[in-house]
């Protein structure tokens, strides 16, 4: 036998009312009196009556669901942003529905577009590869409710919530320099995207503080943002051919810094006597490495949570919103072994 559940019209039948007075009954409603109510919501609860969401949705035109745009959900930065994300959701009765580009603009265009038609709100953080934004533009002007976090378009107004990169990545090569390393290689994702021309800003700064002019050999790109382990190992290769070799490396994102590791473990390259390294990651698990890694972590989860609760702020705003908000969360920094005071610093 199929399930049948049980309906406002199966229950104003059963107590001979019509439906818009077991609807209204249901609702509280001022216009129907206190004896009716009470007949309706006990014989409701007899019945184990639940309103039907799809259908209060449809009624609203919403449907309580929130799209989310990353580019790996394996990655473990983002996956704590999702946390963050569903934490506020369910506390506002929202689904989520999770999509990843795999660093891919045409990828991205296609989950986007898709999300559009069935979301009422989109958090999003671009792909590596996203230089044309036509396809977000085109739905921000038509008012989709839009939060940018971590990867940002600076040029479209809405809300935002990222990390300080630029003092994330400032911090970890001073301390690289405190330590006694001078020939500092940087390799980021592209540099179109936002986060990567903040990190690299603060590299620079650092090094110009310090008196040393940056080596154009010395700042390498991963067009897949390190999510495949070739291209890291193809860039350290790179620097390892110059004759004057890098002695540290600061890595841009989770993907390349665990790849730096895993490459320099295989090619049996001691850290940090051969050479340091320190990078953006959220793996818990770098503080157990061997040689335990030096990072710098960002507070994914409140990333996430703070987006979340601006996005749903604006679907459920009643007048358009004009203002936007962009919030800037502080990184920390963890000093380990890999990142040990230079033994020979001349």
């Amino acid at each position: 036998m199929k399930f049948e559940p049980v309906t406002i019209k199966d229950i104003a039948k059963a107590l001979n009312l019509s439906k818009s007075t077991v609807s209204r009954a249901l609702r509280d409603s001022y216009e129907i009196s206190s004896e009716t109510k009470e007949i309706v919501v006990a014989y409701a609860k007899s019945v184990n009556y639940r309103p039907n969401p799809i259908a209060l949705n449809l009624k609203e035109r919403r449907s309580r669901t929130i799209g989310i745009v990353v580019s790996e959900i394996a990655n473990s930065f983002f996956s704590q942003i999702i946390n963050g994300i569903e934490s506020i959701a369910k506390e506002n009765d929202y689904n989520v529905i999770i999509t990843q580009t795999l660093e891919s603009y045409e990828r991205e265009i296609e989950v986007i577009h898709n999300l559009a038609q069935s979301v009422d709100g989109l958090l999003i953080s671009l792909s590596s590869e996203t230089k044309d934004i036509a396809h977000i533009q085109l739905l921000h002007d038509r008012g989709m409710p839009i939060v940018f976090f971590d990867r940002i378009i600076e040029s479209i107004e809405a809300h935002k919530v990222i990390s300080d990169d630029y003092k994330g990545a400032y911090s970890a090569t001073t301390h690289l320099l405190e330590n006694g390393y001078k020939k500092i290689a940087f390799i980021g994702n592209t540099p179109n995207l936002s986060i990567i021309k903040h990190r690299k800003e603060g590299y620079l700064a650092a090094l110009q503080k310090a008196g040393i002019k940056p080596k154009e050999s010395y700042i390498k790109y991963c067009e897949h943002g390190g999510m495949y382990y070739e291209e890291v190992e193809e860039i350290i290769n790179q620097l390892f051919k110059l004759k004057d070799r890098p002695d540290a490396v600061f890595s841009c994102s989770d993907k390349i810094t665990t790849n730096c590791f895993r490459y320099f473990n295989a090619n049996n390259i001691i850290l940090p006597d051969d050479i340091a390294l320190i990078g953006f990651s959220n793996l818990d698990l770098t503080g157990f490495m061997k040689p335990s890694l030096s990072i710098i972590k960002q507070q994914a989860f409140e990333i996430g949570v703070k987006a979340a609760e601006l996005l749903i702020k604006q679907i459920e705003s009643k007048r358009p919103v004009y203002e936007y908000s962009k919030i800037v969360l502080d990184p920390e920094l963890f000093i380990r072994d890999s990142t040990q005071k230079r033994k020979n610093t001349q």
